[in-house]
């Protein structure tokens, strides 16, 4: 037999990398953190994969690297599991199954999406997006704003969203500042100075119309996929500034639909740009938006893997992530307040935000059930008008 063959139990780690994540990509709803829970209990408790302490070491690379968390941990575990060719089946099955509900779902938006009832239906699931992301802003800001620095830190990013500062200026300026400050010890003091430069100068590209292109779709998501740190729901930042603000391609109305797409389907927040690419280019703008938004994240598992063990453990590289994590809610923050103006537009709208908002933090309801009561209320308000 050739030295090349593969071994007859890889073909049996591959398949069973491949049914895990195929029916976690089915079935996995309620966002990144429901989805990493799901994925420790499928391969710590039930198939004894790794260890506790194994898995914890993989969510904090995740959080270490840009691009859509439990995606990134899916191909974490299928590159432990059956090494490079585990990495592509587990992210590949992990992705396809939203990017094709997600695809059939932008279709029916194209083609019935104008129509009565499908209005009335996103007008009572819009608030609870809404909700959706307040409550995620609510919940990582209490554990990423751990200090005086890090809170003033996110609130100086908020502001200065609204005053027009480039995102990944605000990103990556943020992250900088609270390393020095967090090092400062180690560095000397007119070191600070320099590196506040491009956090303080940096302004935002001057809204202009641009032509839509695919490849332009394309480079906008990959660059997109490539800086993106934090939850998934920092997306919304991104996409309003490139696809809102920048480009004009899209509407904030058919933004807070996309992501409202994103939050009934299993799998990814991030097949909102599935749903995205469809709008603008049918099939084949879908696939390419979907394949520029999630390729960087098989590049940086690739490439981070085999130094998991001491990038946390970096006083330099942890306290700049802990700057991207706040500055990544601070801009979160910024837009929730401008869908939410979008889609809070009655008393009705708004009282749902709030109750779907205390059942999401104080009973901890699934986030599926809430979205599926907004549709039967926007149903139910469409019969009264």
């Amino acid at each position: 037999m050739s030295d090349i063959t593969p071994k007859p139990h890889i073909h049996s780690r591959l398949n069973e990398v491949a049914f895990l994540f195929l029916c976690l990509g089915l079935t996995a709803f309620g966002g990144p953190v429901a989805h990493i829970a799901m994925m420790h209990d499928e391969t710590v408790k039930r198939r004894n994969w790794l260890s506790d302490q194994a898995f914890l070491d993989l969510v904090g690379a995740t959080n270490l690297i840009p691009g859509p968390n439990s995606t990134e941990m899916a191909i974490h575990l299928g590159y432990l599991r059956a090494g490079w060719r585990g990495m592509l089946i587990a992210g590949l099955c992990f992705i396809m199954p939203a990017m094709l509900i997600v695809m059939g779902l932008a279709w029916a938006y194209v083609e019935f999406g104008r129509t009565p009832e499908v209005q009335w239906v996103l007008y009572g699931v819009k608030p609870i997006v809404i909700a959706i992301v307040a409550q995620a802003l609510w919940v990582l800001g209490r554990k990423a704003a751990h200090g005086p620095v890090l809170l003033l830190t996110g609130m100086a990013v908020l502001v200065a969203y609204f005053a027009g500062v480039n995102e990944i200026a605000l990103l990556f300026g943020a992250g900088l500042i609270v390393m020095l400050l967090a090092n400062r010890h180690r560095i000397k003091s007119h070191m600070l100075a320099v590196a506040a430069f491009p956090f303080a100068s940096a302004s935002i590209d001057v809204p202009s119309q641009i032509p839509y292109s695919l490849s332009h779709l394309f480079f906008t998501f990959l660059k997109i996929g490539s800086v993106l740190y934090g939850s998934g729901y920092v997306l919304l930042t991104f996409l309003h500034t490139d696809f809102v603000v920048r480009l004009g391609w899209l509407t904030d109305q058919q933004l807070i639909d996309a992501v409202a797409i994103g939050q009934i389907t299993p799998g990814p927040v991030f097949t909102t740009a599935t749903f995205i690419g469809y709008l603008l280019g049918g099939t084949a703008g879908a696939l390419v938006a979907t394949l520029a938004i999630f390729l960087p994240s098989f590049v940086f598992v690739a490439i981070s893997n085999p130094f998991i063990p001491r990038m946390r453990n970096s006083p330099w590289f942890g306290s700049f992530l802990d700057g991207l994590n706040v500055a990544s809610l601070g801009l979160m923050a910024a837009v929730t307040w401008q869908l939410g103006v979008t889609s809070l537009v009655d008393p009705l709208t708004v009282v749902v935000a709030l109750l779907a908002l205390v059942l999401l933090l104080r009973y901890q309801v699934n986030s599926s059930w809430l979205m599926v009561g907004g549709a039967v209320i926007g149903v139910m308000r469409w019969l009264l008008v």
